[in-house]
C-alpha cells in the first residue's frame, strides 16, 4: 500500500512537472532573447521594433548586445539567443551560415536590395574602385573599415582588394563609430577618404557621400535582410515566426524607421520604434 501511494505521488509529480514544462513552452511568461550588435543600426532598429511589438502582446523580452557577428551566430546555434532581427545571411554573413546554418531557422527576409560597397565624399575625384591606385599615397594605401569580424571586412580583404590589384592596400579595422568619426573628420577637412559602407545605412542621409563604382562586380549582387532564429523557435512560437516571416519593408519604410531610431538617440530606441509602429499599423503583430 505504501509502495502504491509513493508510486501514485511520483506519477502526480511527474505529470505536474511535464505540465509546467508544456505550459512554459511558447508561453508569454518565457523571455524571448534578441541578439544584436549596437553599432549596426539596421539591427538596432529592427530589434527594438520587434521588442516593442512582442511586449505589446504580453511577451517578455531580453536584449543581448553582442560585439561580433560570429558570437551572435554561435549564440543562435547554442540556443542562447532566440532571435537575430537583422541578419545578412546570403552574402555578408554567408561564412557563418555555412558554419552554423544547420542549427538556425531562417524566418524570411524583411528587406531586399541590401548591398555592400566602398564609398567616398561627394567632392572626391574618385568615381570607381579602379581609381584608387592613383590616390595610393594620398590615402596611405588605406580603406577605412569597421569591425574586424564584419562580413564587409572579410569580403573587402578576400575579394575586392585582390580583384582590383590592391594587394598592397589595407582595410583599417576598428569600429563602425570610429569609421564614421574618420569620415566626418575627412569631410570637414575636405580630404579624400574611402570607407566601407552598406545599404541601407543612416549615414547616407546624414553625410553627402556616394558609392564608388564596382565595374568588376567584386562585391557581388544585393541580398536580403533576414530574421534568424534558434532551432525550434518556429515550433515554440509559431505565430511570432509567421508574423516575422510576413514582414516586407520597402526602402522608404525602412529608412524612416532607421532615421527615427538614430535621431531619438541612445536609450530612446523603444520610443522611436513605438512612434514608427503607430504610423505603420499595417506591420503590427496581433496575437490571436
Amino acid at each position: 500500500m505504501q509502495t502504491s501511494r509513493r508510486a501514485f505521488n511520483a506519477a502526480l509529480a511527474s505529470l505536474a512537472v511535464g505540465g509546467a514544462l508544456a505550459a512554459c513552452k511558447g508561453s508569454k511568461g518565457k523571455k524571448i532573447t534578441l541578439g544584436f550588435i549596437s553599432s549596426w543600426t539596421d539591427g538596432v532598429c529592427m530589434t527594438h521594433f520587434t521588442k516593442v511589438q512582442l511586449e505589446k502582446n504580453g511577451y517578455s523580452t531580453e536584449l543581448k548586445d553582442i560585439s561580433e557577428p560570429s558570437v551572435l551566430y554561435t549564440g543562435l546555434q547554442q540556443s542562447n539567443i532566440d532571435l537575430y532581427a537583422s541578419a545578412w545571411p546570403e552574402v555578408t554573413h554567408k561564412q557563418y551560415m555555412d558554419q552554423y546554418g544547420d542549427s538556425i531557422e531562417d524566418l524570411g527576409s524583411y528587406y531586399g536590395g541590401a548591398h555592400l560597397t566602398w564609398s567616398v565624399p561627394s567632392y572626391s575625384t574618385m568615381h570607381s574602385i579602379s581609381d584608387l591606385p592613383d590616390h595610393a599615397d594620398e590615402l596611405d594605401h588605406t580603406i577605412t573599415g569597421i569591425e574586424e569580424g564584419a562580413g564587409i571586412t572579410q569580403i573587402s580583404n578576400e575579394t575586392v582588394r585582390p580583384a582590383y590589384g590592391l594587394d598592397d592596400w589595407k582595410v583599417q579595422t576598428s569600429s563602425t563609430e570610429a569609421m564614421i568619426t574618420e569620415l566626418e573628420k575627412a569631410i570637414n577637412a575636405q580630404k579624400e577618404i574611402v570607407v566601407t559602407l552598406w545599404h541601407p545605412f543612416w549615414a547616407y542621409n546624414k553625410y553627402d557621400v556616394r558609392d564608388l563604382e564596382d565595374p568588376l562586380n567584386a562585391f557581388g549582387s544585393g541580398e536580403g535582410l533576414h530574421f534568424l532564429a534558434r532551432k525550434g523557435f518556429k515550433d515554440d512560437y509559431p505565430e511570432i515566426a509567421d508574423w516575422l516571416g510576413s514582414l516586407k519593408l520597402d526602402e522608404t519604410q525602412y529608412g524612416d524607421l532607421e532615421s527615427l531610431v538614430t535621431n531619438y538617440g541612445e536609450g530612446k530606441e523603444d520610443d522611436a520604434a513605438t512612434e514608427w509602429s503607430d504610423n505603420h499599423p499595417e506591420f503590427d503583430f496581433k496575437k490571436s
